[in-house]
């Protein structure tokens, strides 16, 4: 079969090589799936670059989001089992974790329900306890996982802002739902969020980049508000000053989704069942920007590496032949 293999680590477009591999046998608890689309997310980049928190053996394939196959035909959610990751015609993964894919969206809509919305679900309700009438900021809105929170949190009932970089990212977030679209690159988010929100600022602000965007959220989160840190896309990790959130009274909560799969994996399946009455009734729908084939992954890797896309590119594989 085909697959993309990392034998160093470097920027995706110089390490990722497509080549002919054995297919991957399964281990105890393992099932073999065929991929049917494989979302590319930030950590295949950061793995990539040696720079994730997980460290796979070299060489090894990315890929941490699937929608599969199994071999008596059912369609399924996955995380691969790396080595064996997603980009690839097939994957390994563990059988206790596998979600039903739901029938309300295709194959590249339904891998990417997965770690995004998973993740912005978590964030939202069970660590900020986002409630109706609220005010949710989100940074990177036009993104993977920032379409996402929009998309949960005008679910949820709240007023969203969505942070943006370029006209093209604006354009997207407003069609996401965005109630005010701030372009950090042309306007002053500081006093933007402020004028929208008459002074108070924001009482959720869910920031997958960190850097500036974290310093931002500082100056505009609200009383009582609640500041969720889900990941650093902007490469810089923020050192918080605690004494600041002590006198503004803010909360500053820490989200590592993974973990839920080993701490309380009944939450992740509950999430899931969630997600998927919220697909079926339209009230979300993975913002799938483009479906490239098996070939054009490192490309792709590398230009969401680079900050240049939008929601979700999907790698979809012409066919699996072993």
């Amino acid at each position: 079969m085909q697959a993309w293999q990392v034998h160093e680590n470097g920027e995706p477009s110089e390490v990722m090589r497509l080549e002919d591999v054995a297919r991957p046998v399964p281990g105890d608890g393992q099932v073999l799936l065929k991929v049917r689309a494989a979302n590319i997310n930030f950590p295949d980049v950061l793995m990539c670059r040696g720079h994730y928190q997980v460290r796979p053996p070299l060489p090894f394939t990315p890929g941490v989001e699937i929608c599969g196959e199994t071999e008596d035909g059912r369609r399924v959610i996955a995380n691969p089992a790396l080595p064996h990751g997603g980009f690839a015609e097939y994957a390994v993964a563990d059988a206790a974790a596998l979600l039903p894919a739901p029938d309300s969206l295709d194959d590249a809509e339904a891998a990417a329900l997965h770690v995004g919305y998973q993740t912005g679900w978590f964030g939202l309700h069970r660590r900020a306890h986002l409630e109706a009438g609220e005010t949710l900021l989100v940074h990177a809105a036009a993104g993977g996982v920032g379409s996402a929170a929009v998309q949960l949190g005008k679910a949820a009932g709240a007023t969203v802002i969505g942070v943006v970089g370029g006209a093209d990212k604006a354009a997207v977030a407003r069609e996401l739902g965005c109630d005010v679209v701030v372009d950090r690159r042309s306007e002053d988010v500081v006093a933007a969020v402020k004028e929208a929100t008459g002074g108070r600022g924001a009482d959720v602000i869910y920031d997958p980049v960190g850097g500036e965007a974290y310093t931002q959220s500082t100056k505009v989160v609200a009383f009582e508000g609640r500041i969720v840190v889900v990941g650093f896309a902007s490469g810089t990790i923020p050192s918080p000053a605690l004494n600041h959130a002590l006198v503004k009274n803010y909360s500053i909560l820490g989200l590592h989704w993974g973990l839920y799969n080993t701490e309380n994996p009944k939450l992740v399946q509950h999430c899931h069942e969630q997600l998927t009455e919220l697909a079926a009734r339209g009230a979300v729908k993975p913002l799938v920007s483009e479906r490239v084939p098996l070939a054009g992954a490192a490309d792709a890797v590398q230009r969401l590496g680079d900050g240049v896309t939008t929601g979700r590119i999907a790698v979809v594989p012409t066919g699996a032949q072993a």
